[in-house]
């Protein structure tokens, strides 16, 4: 900042002499007049004549003039300066210039152009970094604004934060109390319960591998199977089979013919029994290969040579599957409890798909008195728990192998 001030200063003292032109240290300085002459006026010049002249006068002549007074107005008389070899100043008054001074000027004067173009460029920068600093300074103004919110926010943070750690610490206490003192009573109640419920489970674990054991294989039979044969129970019956008993069907010529009962009696009969239930006896809790391939007794002699009593068995996945490819197939299920109370569902279509598709169930139609819940759910829920009842257009599962999310025994009836 001092250079800038000394610089501006030797161009303003060059400044002041801008009415010089560059060229002025090449004309000589101005003549000066001598004050002791007066010109002389031609009109006054006397006359030639060839007589003779008279020498002057002489002795005492006029007394000196007086000076003439001066005026408000005139001019202060111009003091000349000796020449010391530089040259002169713009203003008389300051005389004459060092010898070094001319060039200096002209030095100055050759650099003034350029020096006063800086000089613009300079004012021009200083107003931009003004209006800069300005900006800046707003700039920094919104964010000591912002920083005081944040400030404030962040204090209120804090505040919360220790509000939230104190709840957490009571929660914590009261956990951990709850660990202490009331966790080990109640575990060792339920410890008591789960080896209550141990021993139960042995029990009927053990009684189930009496009837696995005992049902491992279809009973053997003394039966006489009868002569006559079909497809299916219908196919029987058009065929003179009219009496209720264990028949061969074959319902594909590339399978081998395999037992069922036949219902001769019930709504005109020709119906397979897929399914009997009716002491317990046999344990429907099984795998997905048992339910797969069918489990259980298919029929037992009432005192008569032939099998006219229906055991309890579930026929087999894989067959009742084939049996309704056949063509189109109807479903009826009769459920009776211990007072002799009776009810049907009738669903006018019934289709089991194969193994591939999980044996996906799919009926239609209903018609009966025990409501249609493979449809509709049952009907003692409502919303969502009465939903997940639904079993139409579900899969069939086992307990080892869940296909639908919810562990029900399809067709467990």
């Amino acid at each position: 900042m001092k250079l800038l001030l000394l610089f501006l200063l030797c161009v303003s003292s060059v400044q002041s002499q801008g009415s010089l032109d560059y060229d002025d240290e090449d004309e000589s300085p101005p003549k000066m007049e001598i004050r002791s002459n007066r010109p002389l006026d031609k009109r006054r010049e006397m006359a030639p004549t060839l007589r003779p002249v008279a020498p002057p006068i002489t002795g005492a002549g006029y007394r000196p003039r007086p000076p003439k007074r001066g005026k408000a107005t005139d001019k202060k008389e111009r003091i000349v300066y000796p020449d010391a070899g530089g040259c002169k100043h713009a203003l008389e008054e300051l005389g004459v210039l060092c010898p070094t001074g001319c060039e200096l000027r002209t030095t100055l004067l050759k650099q003034e152009k350029s020096v006063k173009g800086v000089i613009n460029d300079l004012k021009v920068k200083v107003n931009t970094l003004s209006e800069s600093s300005s900006t800046f300074y707003e700039y920094v103004t919104v964010l000591e604004d912002k920083l005081v919110k944040r400030q404030k926010q962040r204090k209120d943070n804090d505040d919360l934060l220790s509000q939230y750690n104190t709840e957490v610490e009571l929660q914590y206490n009261y956990i951990k109390d709850n660990l202490d003192n009331n966790i080990p009573s109640s575990l060792r109640v339920l410890r008591a319960v789960v080896d209550s419920l141990h021993k139960k489970i042995q029990k009927l674990e053990n009684a189930i591998a009496t009837q696995v054991d005992y049902c491992g294989a279809p009973c053997s039979v003394s039966c006489n199977i009868p002569v006559v044969s079909g497809k299916e129970c219908e196919d029987i019956i058009r065929k003179g089979g009219e009496i209720s008993e264990m028949y061969l069907i074959q319902p594909d010529p590339f399978v081998k013919p395999y037992r069922v009962y036949c219902d001769m009696e019930t709504d005109n009969g020709g119906w397979t029994l897929i399914q009997n239930r009716q002491d317990g006896s046999v344990n429907f809790g099984r795998v997905w290969d048992q339910y797969k391939k069918g489990f259980g007794n298919i029929a037992k002699s009432g005192g008569k040579n032939y099998c006219d009593t229906p055991g309890e068995y579930w026929l087999g996945n894989d067959k009742i599957s084939q049996l309704t490819k056949i063509g189109p197939t109807e479903v009826l299920i009769e459920m009776e409890d211990w007072d002799g109370n009776k009810v049907s569902a009738h669903y006018g279509g019934f289709t089991i798909q194969n193994e591939g598709n999980k044996y996906q169930l799919s009926v239609s139609n209903y018609k009966g008195t025990a409501g249609n819940a493979l449809m509709e759910g049952a009907s003692q829920l409502y919303g969502e728990n009465r939903t997940m009842t639904i079993h139409n257009g579900m899969y069939f599962s086992t307990y080892d192998r869940d296909n639908d999310g919810w562990y029900v025994l399809a067709l467990d009836i």
